[in-house]
């Protein structure tokens, strides 16, 4: 990120209730709010902030219980962190906004474009959860009986050590993890180093995966989505979640946009931003915001 970019920069916390949530703030114009994934954080967003950032306001939050943001009082379903968000648009001053998520990410955008239509512009979806039941494995072990004690102690291994390992597991079993999330994955174990943190991966983590893979899905409210702009894309060596869970959910949507990034796997932002800008400025400039009626909501609703 250039000195320019980083000028229009803000790390703020909103007090929200009784707890706050920490975001930073950077450009001018239409709002996007960009939500990170599972045991991720706002800094997730740095490869595209400062780009986007030259024309539109980007408001990257921490997700409740994640980053530097308060853990939640003890609610942390999907409704529960999407209503966080629109709370968060509420105190900073917008109506709506264009949501871009990534993993558990998408789930929340997605739940956020259900719950609070008259809220959203547009929908962008990265390597989206939400979108059917398989999962990698290491994942869903999050879920099993002493995974806190494991994951604090892998949390422990210092990073590089930690890259150096999942870079050669991605060598030896590519079919578990794709080689360009060696680090970005090294990064999330590192910050699971706070007992906080922790805490909240695993118990966020078990509001939408049980030991056979995502239990929450969005599929059945697609019809929902009906003209809401939505960008779907993801990684084509993605093994956190199949690509073939975008492909499948592009056939339930009306007009999508996709991007399937070659070579990828489910951190595209990060390890392949170059190539996911463009497609997200084309995304954005070829589309009308969304307006939410009523009238056609309850249509969708009663449609047979």
């Amino acid at each position: 990120m250039t000195p320019d970019r980083d000028r229009t920069r803000r790390d703020d916390r909103a007090r929200i209730g009784d707890a706050a949530i920490a975001y930073t703030v950077a450009g001018a114009g239409e709002p996007l709010l960009l939500i990170h994934g599972l045991g991720g954080s706002r800094r997730t967003w740095d490869h595209l902030l400062g780009d986007l950032a030259t024309r539109y306001t980007v408001i990257a939050p921490d997700l409740p219980g994640h980053g530097e943001s308060d853990a939640p009082a003890g609610d942390y379903s999907l409704g529960a962190l999407a209503a966080s968000l629109r709370d968060l648009l509420v105190v900073l001053g917008h109506s709506s906004a264009t949501v871009i998520g990534h993993s558990l990410g998408g789930g929340v955008a997605l739940q956020f474009a259900y719950q609070f239509p008259e809220r959203i512009e547009r929908l962008v979806l990265i390597s989206s959860g939400g979108l059917g039941p398989q999962l990698t494995p290491m994942l869903r072990a999050a879920t099993l009986p002493g995974a806190e004690t494991v994951v604090a102690g892998l949390a422990r291994m210092p990073e590089p050590l930690t890259r150096r390992a999942l870079s050669l597991a991605s060598a030896v079993t590519p079919w578990l993890l794709a080689g360009p999330d060696a680090r970005p994955l090294a990064e999330g174990l590192h910050r699971l180093i706070h007992p906080g943190q922790r805490r909240t991966f695993i118990r966020t983590a078990k509001t939408v995966i049980d030991w056979r893979g995502q239990t929450v899905s969005a599929v059945r409210h697609l019809r929902q989505l009906t003209g809401l702009p939505t960008l779907l894309a993801w990684g084509s060596d993605d093994r956190t979640i199949p690509p073939a869970h975008h492909r499948a959910a592009a056939n339930l949507l009306t007009d999508p946009q996709l991007l399937e990034i070659s070579g990828a796997g489910h951190y595209p932002h990060e390890t392949a931003a170059d190539r996911l800008l463009p497609a997200l400025y084309r995304f954005l400039d070829t589309t009308k915001p969304f307006r939410y009626a009523e009238s056609h909501w309850r249509d969708l609703l009663t449609a047979s």
